[in-house]
């Protein structure tokens, strides 16, 4: 945790993916950040598999993978907003907050009253951030959607996979992950815009939206000329080679596309009659001829280990990368070097692995993770330290089924 967010407090009502990866980065950065959670069932995406954290005797816990991923730096209040009581609780928090944070579908959060108009009326300065899946308009805006139906619609799938084969996923949830990172830009920028005099405004962050922009060099080859964009499989679209090579024991990624790192990647291999054919010489003749070129390219490097090659070309400053495993990557001495796994304490599973924040700070580092909270583990604390709630009031609220 960082102290750059000193003194900024965030509601999340966020679930699933996009807007916690939103909260988790404002919360890396030093803001509070509260996780309005159901009671009893929580954010869905503790639940999600295929990975749970265990606790001392081996056994899965409620705390899956995905969720840790994305819920550091959070406390958790339970609050059943269905309800009045709930939705009072959620109005007195945001007249002392400075942003809320929601993926609910449109028009969801205003039957409660704690839509943006209403939540206004309470705290004008409020930065209240909307995160759907089509947008807050437009003859989509009131449907459901997940990450993957944006990487088809944006055209993302259109471009990934084997030229003959079908359409593919990227691995990860990447559109919720970059549409959470639009969002922290958007909310800091709002946030710098306020202390200006400016005052709160409301901010609709789209998936779809930001699978189309992220499509923007591969969607110009349309817009610009009129071509398709096609299924490359490892090859870049406008430079070669630039791709991923079979080896004699494995795979090995070289981006030598750079006239000089081309002619280091043909000396290493023994290749001067390459280096010096026309059809090769730049980089734009070497797209046009990938097909001639890159057949002769894999004959020798199939010959190679891939680690003795992957040396070499570091050796001579071309840009080549192993194609790691999870299991690789956590040992690779770069990685932990830049100590981007750590391991927290946790209150009910001893210790949890994390993935460190990549922001790094000189003066407000994020230095500090605290684990994902357990489903309601701050309700108590906020609501009697926040709210100024007694206990009988909390123990009538908890009888209620309100928190």
């Amino acid at each position: 945790m960082s102290k750059s967010l000193n003194g900024i407090r965030v509601l999340d009502l966020g679930r699933i993916v996009s807007a916690p990866w939103c909260a988790q980065t404002l919360g890396d950065l030093g803001a509070d950040v509260i996780k309005i959670e159901r009671p009893g069932r929580g954010d869905d995406l503790r639940t999600y598999g295929p990975s749970f954290a265990h606790d001392a005797q081996g056994n899965p816990t409620p705390e899956s993978g995905h969720y840790l991923c994305s819920n550091r730096n959070k406390r958790s209040v339970t609050i059943d907003i269905s309800k009045p009581a709930g939705q009072e609780i959620i109005r007195r928090l945001a007249a002392n907050s400075d942003v809320l944070i929601e993926n609910y579908k449109v028009g969801d959060l205003a039957r409660y009253g704690i839509d943006y108009e209403s939540l206004r009326a309470v705290n004008p300065n409020l930065i209240y951030c909307s995160i759907t899946g089509f947008g807050q308009d437009g003859p989509y805006a009131k449907q459901p959607g997940y990450d993957a139906a944006f990487q088809g619609m944006s055209g993302m799938m259109a471009v990934t996979g084997e030229p003959q084969g079908q359409p593919q996923r990227v691995g990860v949830f990447i559109v919720d992950e970059m549409t959470g990172l639009y969002a922290a830009i958007a909310i800091l920028a709002a946030l710098r815009h306020r202390d200006a005099g400016g005052g709160g405004q409301y901010i609709d962050l789209a998936l779809l939206d930001v699978a189309v922009a992220a499509m923007a060099p591969r969607t110009i080859e349309w817009t610009l000329e009129g071509k398709v964009p096609e299924r490359l499989g490892t090859r870049s679209p406008g430079s070669a080679p630039a791709q991923v090579f079979a080896c004699a024991d494995g795979f090995l990624n070289i981006q030598a596309g750079a006239e000089p790192d081309y002619r280091k990647l043909c000396d290493v291999l023994e290749l001067p009659e390459l280096k010096e054919d026309a059809r090769f010489a730049i980089r734009k003749d070497r797209v046009t001829h990938q097909e001639i070129l890159i057949p002769l390219l894999e004959q020798r490097i199939r010959q190679w280990p891939a680690k003795e090659l992957h040396r070499k070309l570091v050796e001579r400053g071309v840009v080549a990368s192993p194609i790691y495993q999870a299991c690789d990557m956590v040992e690779d001495p770069q990685v932990k070097h830049r100590e981007l796994h750590l391991e927290v304490p946790h209150p009910t599973v001893g210790k949890v692995p994390l993935t460190a924040s990549p922001i790094r700070l000189s003066s407000t580092p994020v230095d500090v993770y605290n684990a994902p909270p357990t489903i309601g583990q701050h309700t108590v604390e906020v609501l009697s330290r926040e709210l100024g709630f007694s206990e009988e009031r909390i123990a009538e609220l908890r009888n209620t089924g309100i928190v």
